[in-house]
């Protein structure tokens, strides 16, 4: 495989890694977090989060992985480094920024704090605990598709 397929490869797997990753995402704050605020149990809230929770968080860890390498090897292939310097080149700031923290959430803070946390709270008061967590994947989902939009028209020649 020359270097031309192997830009092309790496470029369909961080579209694809994107694609499952910011979709799953949206996926748990629009539907699965809201549908678990909605759920009286609040044993049956925490359990239900957790199990599918878990399911997820692999998705998640492969997808960011996957992202990440082929960013890194994009970058390194087309010599775009210097991209970062320059305003015009938001996105990627914002890209690098969104990806950051989902692989510090997703690899550190989660499996060594939050998981946890969220835990303790949940059973304190899984009202309060369920509307924070749904709070933050809004953040991060409003970020990320921010990130997703500014990258697919700057990539296709759109300066803002």
């Amino acid at each position: 495989m020359g270097d031309f397929e192997l830009l092309v490869l790496a470029r369909v797997l961080h579209v694809s890694g994107v694609v499952m990753w910011i979709g799953g995402v949206a996926f748990v704050t629009t539907v699965l977090i809201p549908s678990l605020r909605k759920t009286t149990d609040a044993d049956q809230r925490l359990a239900l989060f957790e199990q599918l929770e878990g399911r997820f968080g692999l998705q998640a860890k492969l997808t960011t992985l996957i992202t990440g390498v082929s960013g890194y090897y994009m970058l390194e292939t087309l010599n775009a480094w210097d991209r970062y310097l320059h305003p015009q080149f938001w996105w990627m700031h914002l890209m690098t920024v969104v990806w950051g923290i989902f692989t510090l959430v997703l690899f550190v803070l989660e499996p060594l704090v939050l998981h946890r946390w969220f835990h303790q709270q949940a059973v304190k008061n899984s009202e309060r605990a369920f509307v924070w967590l749904h709070r933050m994947h809004q953040g991060l989902l409003s970020l990320s598709l921010i990130a997703v939009f500014g990258a697919v028209a700057g990539a296709n020649g759109y300066a803002f």
